[in-house]
């Protein structure tokens, strides 16, 4: 009965928090710059890991790269698209999405040139 009442009110306080969710696309038109700005990072972010990409696959040197912290990302990635799911935030699946298939062609390219 205890475990029962426990997950009611998780329910009950999650149905707060939901109602106080700010609105998308935001009115204020800073947080809304900041809503479309995001996506744009986070393409950044990836575009600049592809000449170490490039490293890995083109010249095939693996030297300096560590297979160990590129898996260790790609786990974390898993991770922040599982979060992302789970809270239905399209730019946290979305930027994470791109740096897993970046983490994984890294680790990918590692194996196999290695």
């Amino acid at each position: 009965m205890a475990k029962s009442g426990v997950v009611l009110h998780h329910q009950h306080v999650r149905k707060r928090i939901h109602k106080k969710f700010e609105i998308y696309p935001h009115p204020d038109k800073w947080k809304n710059l900041m809503d479309k700005l995001i996506y744009i990072v986070g393409v950044i972010g990836p575009i600049m890991t592809i000449p170490q990409l490039m490293n890995v696959w083109v010249d095939k040197n693996i030297s300096g790269v560590s297979a160990i912290t590129f898996a260790t990302y790609f786990i974390t990635s898993i991770f922040w698209i599982s979060y992302g799911i789970m809270h239905k935030e399209k730019p946290i699946i979305f930027i994470y999405g791109c740096w897993l298939i970046i983490h994984f062609l890294i680790v990918l390219g590692i194996l196999l040139h290695g």
